[in-house]
């Protein structure tokens, strides 16, 4: 009997940032944050949100610090391609169902006129109702756990909404009508139920054979990096590719306090300036540079809504490139109240 090897223990290590992960299929989202946590050795990360394993495209995940700010991704707006197959209707609305009807599909019917006015009907605020082959729960049980025992349970139609839709025409491989489309949607919307809808609309049917989601949140495919290309990396590589904790940020209107108001703020204490109200804040300390967390602004008064830790401050700092002179990274959060 040959003896195994014996395992390598990953050293663990304070990683804080934001890596745009361009996840590919037939992966979960967990097992590609699992996979880019071991590679990067970091201590703690979490994702923003799953990306259906049919899905391939953007995943940000989240280490140390930029945690704290996950949720923010998960109401974000998301933009998705999609190709859905018109005329085959399947049980789970993708490829991975078994085939439920087929009914023809003439082409000529398909008319610019008539995609447009499908594309009307489905932009702006539209009801939905969730697969069966979804994640939602009821009494504790996974939809997907009830559909897999060929039980079918009620679930009631949720609101969303389709910030803009764009379809077109197109065929697959083996020259299959289709139509390809570019939805901007917020979250909690199904593509394949978009599909699916859409398909009964045309009055053939459709399932989904492609979907990628091309943005969320205002971060893009643009940075994005893939798992086979991080474990070509080394060490000093996987980290670079790294953005900072305040790229989930994006659309918080920037405040800048100075060292004394930068420590008083740290320790939970609302500070006045001459600020407009602002529901979303990103609120830095000016020497040195550095994020100390989110909240908002009230008549003119500061308040803390997550608060990064001066360690992960610290540990930020550290890390990051030596531009200037040293400074007293902890100086802020060190002031007297």
């Amino acid at each position: 009997m040959t003896a195994r090897a014996p395992r390598i223990r990953v050293q663990r290590r304070p990683v804080h940032g934001v890596l745009l992960l361009d996840k590919p299929l037939g992966l979960s989202s967990n097992d590609a944050l699992q996979k880019a946590k071991w590679l990067l050795r970091a201590e703690k990360a979490g994702h923003t949100g799953t990306l259906d394993p049919l899905a391939s495209g953007v995943l940000p995940l989240c280490f140390g610090a930029a945690t704290k700010f996950s949720a923010l991704q998960l109401d974000a707006p998301k933009t998705y391609e999609a190709i859905a197959l018109l005329g085959v209707t399947t049980t789970t609305g993708d490829a991975e169902g078994e085939v439920l009807q087929e009914r023809p599909v003439d082409a000529a019917q398909l008319t610019p006129e008539r995609l447009a006015a499908v594309q009307a009907q489905f932009t702006g605020a539209i009801r939905q109702v969730p697969p069966m082959h979804s994640a939602l729960k009821k009494d504790g049980k996974a939809l997907y756990e009830y559909a897999r025992a060929g039980v079918e349970v009620e679930r009631p139609a949720r609101d969303v909404t389709i910030h803009a839709l764009n379809l077109a025409l197109t065929h697959t491989e083996q020259a299959q009508p289709a139509i390809k489309m570019i939805v901007q949607c917020s979250k909690g919307t199904y593509i394949r139920t978009l599909g699916e809808d859409m398909g009964a609309a045309l009055g053939c049917g459709a399932h989904l054979v492609f979907l990628r989601r091309i943005e969320t949140g205002g971060l893009g495919l643009d940075g994005c990096v893939t798992l086979a290309a991080l474990e070509a990396m080394d060490e000093a590589q996987r980290l670079a590719c790294l953005q900072p904790v305040d790229a989930l940020l994006q659309g918080h209107a920037p405040v800048t306090l100075g060292e004394q108001d930068a420590g008083r703020f740290l320790s939970g204490v609302r500070r006045r300036g001459a600020w407009a109200d602002a529901s979303a804040v990103a609120v830095y300390g000016d020497r040195p540079r550095a994020l100390l967390g989110v909240g908002h602004v009230t008549q003119g008064e500061l308040i803390a809504d997550r608060l990064l830790s001066p360690l992960e401050i610290q540990q930020i700092l550290e890390s990051a490139p030596r531009t200037q002179a040293p400074v007293d990274n902890a100086a802020f959060w060190k002031t007297p109240l």
